[in-house]
C-alpha cells in the first residue's frame, strides 16, 4: 500500500472516527452505539451473555501469513462462537486494540474491515472499544454481548449418564492449516518472490484463517426442538473441551475413534507431515465447531440434523473419560490442546 498514513497524524479520536464511520445499529437492543462514554443496551426480557477474547501477536497469530482483514474477521467470529455455544445470539461487540508504531491508519482500517464484515454477516452491532499504544506488537481484545431466552442458557455442567455426545462439522482441519502455513513460512524464509503451495489444501487454510461460528447448527437444533444438556465450542481441541464438560458435569465419557469426523484434506495433510491424524483431530483446536450432549431419547432426531455427528456417550464419573480405539481398546482422554500459558 502506498501513501500510508501515520496514526499520530490523526490521533486516537481521529482514528476511532475513521474506523467507526458509517456504523448503523441493526439490533433493537442497541439504544446508543459508538460516540458516547458508553454504549447503551436494553435487554428487558432475556438473559444477557458476555464473552471476551484477547489475541496477541506472536502468541495467537503471526502477521507473516495472517492478513489483517482475516485477523479482524476471526477475532469477531471466535467471540460469536462463544455466545452460540451457550445457545444464545450475539448482538453487540466492542473491539479494543493495542497498536505498535509500525502500524499505519490503513493497516487498522484493514483489520476493522474484517471485523465489520463479520458483523454484517452475523447481524451484530459494533458499539465501542478502545485504542492504545503497544510496545509488543498488535493486541486485539473483543468483548461480545448476546442474549438467550430467560433461564435457557446451555452451560457445560448439564451432561448426564447415557447422554449422546455430538459434534458439528469436522475436526483437525484448522490445526492442519496452521501446520501448512508454518511450513510455507519456513520454506519462504529469505527467498524473493516466493509462491506458497496451497494447491488442493484451500479448505485447511480457510479453516485456520477464516473460521465460521456455527449459528446454522444452533438454528437447526431449535427447529428440531432439541435442547443440548451441555455445550462448548472447540477452541482448544476435542479432548480438552470434552474434559471441561465432564469435569463441570461430574461425569465420564466414551468417545469412539472411528466416529470422529475428519475431512479428506486433513487426512492427506497429516499423512504428508507424518502426523497422527486422530491426535490432530483430538488436540488441534481452533475448529470452532460445537461439542454438545443430548438426551439418549433424541437419538433418532439428532441423526437427521445435517452437519452433526454422534461420536460417543456420557458415562458415570467413576468410569472416567476414554477414547475407544478402532480395535476396542480404551485410552484415557488427555487434554493436550495448546496452552498459551505453559
Amino acid at each position: 500500500m502506498s501513501n500510508q498514513t501515520e496514526i499520530a497524524s490523526l490521533g486516537e479520536f481521529g482514528l476511532i472516527d475513521r474506523i467507526t464511520s458509517g456504523l448503523t445499529a441493526r439490533q433493537p437492543s442497541t439504544l446508543k452505539s459508538v460516540g458516547d462514554d458508553a454504549a447503551v443496551l436494553s435487554y428487558p426480557d432475556t438473559d444477557v451473555l458476555v464473552s471476551s477474547d484477547m489475541l496477541v501477536e506472536g502468541v495467537h497469530f503471526d502477521l507473516t501469513y495472517v492478513p489483517l482483514k482475516h485477523l479482524g474477521y476471526k477475532a469477531a467470529i471466535v467471540n460469536f462462537s462463544d455466545i452460540y455455544a451457550m445457545g444464545g445470539t450475539p448482538r453487540q461487540i466492542t473491539v479494543s486494540l493495542g497498536i505498535s508504531s509500525r502500524f499505519t491508519v490503513e493497516h487498522i482500517e484493514e483489520l476493522y474491515s474484517g471485523v465489520r464484515l463479520a458483523c454484517d454477516i452475523y447481524g451484530v452491532d459494533l458499539v465501542g472499544g478502545d485504542t492504545t499504544a503497544s510496545r509488543s506488537g498488535l493486541v486485539v481484545s473483543v468483548t461480545c454481548i448476546g442474549d438467550v431466552a430467560r433461564g435457557s442458557a446451555v452451560g457445560r455442567d448439564g451432561a448426564k449418564d447415557t447422554d449422546l455426545i455430538c459434534v458439528s462439522g469436522d475436526l483437525g482441519a484448522a490445526y492442519m492449516g496452521l501446520q501448512l502455513l508454518e511450513r510455507e513460512k519456513v520454506a519462504s524464509a529469505g527467498a524473493k518472490d516466493f509462491q506458497p503451495d496451497f494447491g488442493g489444501k484451500e479448505y485447511l487454510i480457510e479453516r485456520q484463517l477464516k473460521p465460521e461460528a456455527r449459528r446454522d447448527i444452533i438454528l437447526k437444533l431449535l427447529e428440531k426442538e432439541i435442547k443440548p444438556t451441555a455445550m462448548i465450542d472447540i477452541s482448544d481441541g476435542l479432548s480438552s473441551e470434552m474434559l471441561h464438560i465432564c469435569h463441570a458435569s461430574h461425569a465420564g465419557c466414551r468417545i469412539y475413534e472411528d466416529r470422529i469426523p475428519i475431512d479428506y484434506q486433513t487426512a492427506v495433510m497429516a499423512e504428508e507431515l507424518g502426523m497422527n491424524l486422530v491426535t490432530a483431530a483430538l488436540n488441534g483446536g481452533e475448529d470452532y465447531e460445537l461439542l454438545f450432549t443430548v438426551p439418549l431419547h433424541d437419538h433418532e432426531i439428532i441423526k437427521e440434523v445435517e452437519g452433526v455427528k454422534v461420536i460417543g456417550h456420557i458415562v458415570k464419573e467413576d468410569l472416567g473419560c476414554a477414547l475407544v480405539t478402532r480395535d476396542g481398546a480404551e485410552l484415557p482422554l488427555k487434554a493436550q490442546g495448546f496452552n498459551h500459558l505453559s
